[in-house]
């Protein structure tokens, strides 16, 4: 059974190489159907008051894409899009905001709603998280989340997203080469 799941993108090493390398990657595996516009976003370090920028890291350029798949998503997740990230030079750490060449997340899996060891969808960062929420907005309007019921378009961080800056050469680059 194909199913429809959102993967978010992120980087900030390379990232103008990287992101295009880990769609062409991706394009292999699965059926790539859209992007949403990429942005430039600060990166984000944990602190005792939540999230703020991150001043001594580059920049992160964050998007969402649209996926066809006929895997699970558990596959998806550690078969697919974390071979994608080891192959391009992902480095984890104990530092989860330190910088990355790629990032691939596991946004939203059809309608399902997953809370398991290592695997939680809809990913719990999209109601905090406007360069997430955002470009999944784009992609998915009417998006409701599995687990919740909530619909993304009436959260407060889907409003907050306005003031990201878009890149449009990457956004641009990356909707042609979908629609090859």
């Amino acid at each position: 059974m194909t199913v429809v799941a959102y993967v978010g993108v992120g980087s900030n090493i390379r990232p103008e190489a990287n992101i295009p390398a880990a769609l062409e990657k991706l394009m292999r595996a699965v059926r790539v159907t859209a992007t949403s516009t990429f942005y430039r976003t600060a990166a984000l370090q944990r602190s005792g008051t939540g999230e703020e920028g991150r001043t001594t890291d580059p920049e992160f350029l964050n998007g969402v894409w649209k996926i066809e798949t006929d895997l699970d998503a558990r596959a998806l997740k550690f078969t697919v899009l974390r071979r994608i990230e080891d192959e391009l030079g992902r480095t984890r750490t104990a530092d989860k905001y330190a910088p990355r060449t790629v990032d691939l997340d596991l946004l939203v899996y059809g309608d399902t709603a997953i809370d398991e060891a290592g695997l939680r969808v809809p990913d719990p960062d999209i109601r905090s998280r406007s360069f997430l929420a955002l470009p999944l907005l784009e992609l998915c309007p009417d998006l409701a989340l599995a687990d919740t019921g909530e619909r993304l378009a009436a959260l407060p961080v889907a409003a907050a997203g306005t003031q990201l800056a878009p890149d449009r050469a990457l956004t641009d680059w990356l909707t042609e080469r979908i629609k090859r």
